[in-house]
């Protein structure tokens, strides 16, 4: 099946509806792989890493950022989770993560809460999500802009199937000043520990190599997810003054916004494979060496599971969303995540700033990207209306 990647780029779920309905099993040329679409192939293909394997030697990720965790499987995968986990264990979030975020989010808040407008997505979501990426990652040091422009070049890197060569320098850019902050960091954390990955990794005796590559993983999904959610949600609601009632109400969890929103407009919509051995699924054939997208955006908008699918509905049963993914590659942040933004930073912004609404004078919100997929601009206002 052919596709116009600019149009793609822009809004890829008519496409990705096609898709499943005639083929959710396709070769895309212009993106040089097979996209698996439908939730069932998904959840079933994503386990049986002996066929679709993460490891991918040649893959975008471990030639520009390093051979990380999520580009293993097995034992090999288990063991460097084991030692990177612990920082962002759902009880490790709870006792000492969560407490921070909140913290820090109402110190952002505090910047520009007086001034009556802002862009939500540099003033609020990259502001919020890079302040606590740097101290989960350790690199406290970094401008929060910084983070977010490093893990941008990096995922949009990762997903330069085009092979754009301005991407790929960029991204190789990126790359070396987060190896340039790390050296800034090492000896202190080596003097005195603490909860961050740089320091928990470190300490754990995980190789030199392992610990960069598992930062830049950090940071490429860790920055964009939860900042793309932040400023999505928030537009959502505003843009839904009926969903909007009802969380304020009380009627339905900021949590469960935060699902309904990553289930309706994925933030990170693609994960890759590479089939490992000959294998037959769905009646198509697969190949060693083969490129397979498992297409989490798509499945999240499966009709087979959700009722008007194209709808934002915060009352909806998101449970079979695969918005963290399935089986042993499940993002380890997720716990992180929900915290972030379901927990602190979507209700705290609605909280301190009364009467927040979108600028009605203003361009409409622009979303872009297919991979990964967020707003470029949330322009609000708050206050009296004058």
């Amino acid at each position: 099946m052919n596709i116009d990647p600019a149009s793609f780029w822009q809004d890829p779920y008519p496409t990705l509806a096609e898709m499943r309905s005639v083929a959710p099993i396709c070769y895309v040329p212009e993106l040089g792989a097979t996209l698996i679409t439908r939730r069932d192939d998904i959840h079933t293909c994503e386990k049986n890493v002996s066929v679709f394997s993460s490891d991918q030697p040649s893959g975008l990720m471990n030639v520009l950022m390093g051979r990380n965790m999520m580009r293993k499987d097995g034992e090999e995968h288990r063991k460097e989770r084991f030692v990177y986990y612990p920082t962002i264990s759902p009880r490790k979030v709870e006792q000492i993560w969560a407490g921070l975020f909140v913290e820090l989010t109402n110190n952002i808040l505090d910047r520009f809460a007086s001034s009556g407008s802002t862009d939500l997505v540099p003033d609020y979501a990259i502001a919020t999500s890079g302040e606590a990426l740097k101290a989960i990652t350790g690199l406290v040091q970094v401008k929060f802009e910084d983070l977010d422009a490093w893990s941008q070049a990096m995922i949009d890197g990762v997903a330069n199937y085009t092979g754009d060569p301005g991407i790929e320098a960029r991204c190789v850019s990126a790359t070396e000043a987060i190896d340039h902050a790390i050296d800034q960091r090492l000896a202190d954390i080596q003097e005195s520990a603490d909860a961050s990955l740089l320091s928990v990794m470190t300490q754990a005796g995980m190789p030199d190599e392992m610990v960069r590559a598992n930062i830049k993983l950090t940071i490429s999904g860790g920055q964009n997810e939860p900042r793309d959610a932040i400023a999505g949600t928030i537009w959502a609601l505003l843009e839904h003054p009926d969903q909007l009632e009802l969380v304020t109400a009380g009627d339905v969890s900021w949590r469960q916004v935060f699902e309904e929103y990553c289930r309706w407009i994925a933030p990170i919509g693609m994960s890759p494979r590479r089939i490992a051995t000959e294998h037959s699924y769905g009646g198509v054939e697969f190949e060693p060496e083969d490129r397979v997208f498992f297409m989490f955006s798509s499945a999240n908008r499966d009709e087979s599971y959700f009722d008007n699918p194209n709808d934002f509905d915060v009352t909806r049963d998101t449970t079979a969303a695969l918005t963290f993914g399935a089986g042993p590659h499940f993002c380890a942040g997720a716990a992180a995540s929900r915290s972030l933004v379901g927990d602190v930073a979507l209700p705290k912004i609605f909280e301190r700033l009364e009467g927040l609404r979108l600028n009605p004078n203003g361009p409409p919100v622009e979303f872009r990207g297919w991979a990964f997929r967020g707003p470029l601009s949330v322009p609000v206002s708050w206050g009296n209306r004058s």
